[in-house]
């Protein structure tokens, strides 16, 4: 019985399998991983500043209200609101009420008539045709006289037409009469509020406002665009909550000149120091319950979850167990998540 022959094409399949049963298989594409720039986990301090904002106007007792202590008919006003003026500055012109410049001549005659009286008892009485307490009563009236006419002086009725000069430098913060205007006595025509007068008034939480302390210091920007910083320091800090807003009151105080009378402010105080690990802003992530970091570990990253407890522009401070020997993960954290494998550059 002859045997059958194996076709040659059958054979070549076969081979073909063999060798790849005989070659190795190739090896896994290597895992995914994430190019992270880190930096070293250090701690430190930032200040501690709490911001608040405000608008710019007169301290307590850095106004002076002026007036006349005699009726008067306003004239001219020579200033605006808002003006800026320096001590002896006129500011407004006025004429005094005709019954003041018409007391104030009764009084002048009233002593000239009282002086004769007396030249005339005096005469009488070295004649001895008048006794020594008509002197008296003549001297008397003289004194009356005399007084009278003083305390109209002192009270402005001596000059019929004047004008009302400010004795401070500083900033007219409100004129509430107008020309022609019939003013009673010790009205007021014109306020002005001292240069170096003008504050910041600002209303801190109670919690904020527990740390505050006169003296501390402060920038002050304005909210007008352009306008440099300045700086400034707690002058008041009051001992009550403002009714209305429910805030502590603070008055923030700057060099005289560089606040402008009703301008709008934003304030940063400094209340102290925050002392925790210094972290890059955009390396503290939140899940929506906790803050957190990464450092890395054996090529991987580690979750650190932290609190954040201040933010100082490019820089937080947080606290929590973070390994002083493990890098902190300073850009490219939100790529990553718990346990991923990193390529590390270190921060610049």
């Amino acid at each position: 019985m002859r045997s059958r022959s194996i076709p040659p094409a059958i054979l070549a399949v076969g081979a073909v399998a063999a060798l790849a049963a005989c070659s190795p298989k190739p090896a896994p594409p290597p895992a995914p991983s994430v190019l992270v720039r880190t930096q070293a986990a250090v701690q430190g301090t930032v200040p501690d500043v709490v911001t608040v904002y405000g608008a710019a106007a007169p301290a307590t007792g850095a106004l002076a209200t002026l007036s006349l202590r005699q009726p008067a008919q306003v004239d001219a006003i020579l200033v605006a609101p808002g003006a800026v003026v320096t001590a002896g500055q006129r500011l407004l012109s006025y004429t005094l009420n005709p019954a003041s410049v018409a007391a104030y001549r009764q009084a002048t005659a009233a002593l000239a008539l009282a002086q004769a009286q007396v030249a005339h008892a005096n005469q009488l009485f070295a004649q001895q045709l008048a006794t020594r307490d008509q002197v008296a009563q003549a001297e008397a009236s003289l004194r009356t006289a005399q007084a009278n006419l003083a305390a109209l002086s002192q009270q402005g009725a001596g000059v019929a037409s004047g004008a009302v000069a400010t004795p401070v430098d500083g900033v007219v913060v409100s004129i509430p009469v107008a020309v022609g205007d019939q003013t009673a006595a010790g009205a007021p025509l014109v306020t002005v509020a001292r240069r170096g007068g003008l504050v910041i008034t600002a209303g801190f939480e109670p919690a904020a406002a527990a740390r505050l302390r006169v003296g501390q210091p402060a920038t002050l920007q304005s909210l007008a665009a352009g306008l440099p910083a300045v700086q400034g320091s707690v002058a008041r800090v009051s001992g009550a909550l403002n009714p209305r807003t429910r805030l502590i009151d603070a008055d923030i105080a700057a060099p005289g000149g560089s606040l402008i009378l009703g301008d709008a402010y934003r304030a940063m105080v400094t209340v102290g120091q925050v002392s925790g690990w210094l972290a890059p802003h955009v390396g503290v992530l939140n899940d929506g319950q906790r803050d957190y970091v990464f450092q890395v570990s054996g090529g991987h990253a580690r979750r650190v979850d932290v609190s954040l407890i201040r933010s100082d522009g490019n820089i937080d401070v947080v606290q929590g167990p973070l390994d002083p020997h493990l890098p902190l993960v300073a850009d490219g954290a939100y790529q990553l998540e718990a346990g991923a494998l990193v390529r590390t550059a270190s921060a610049r």
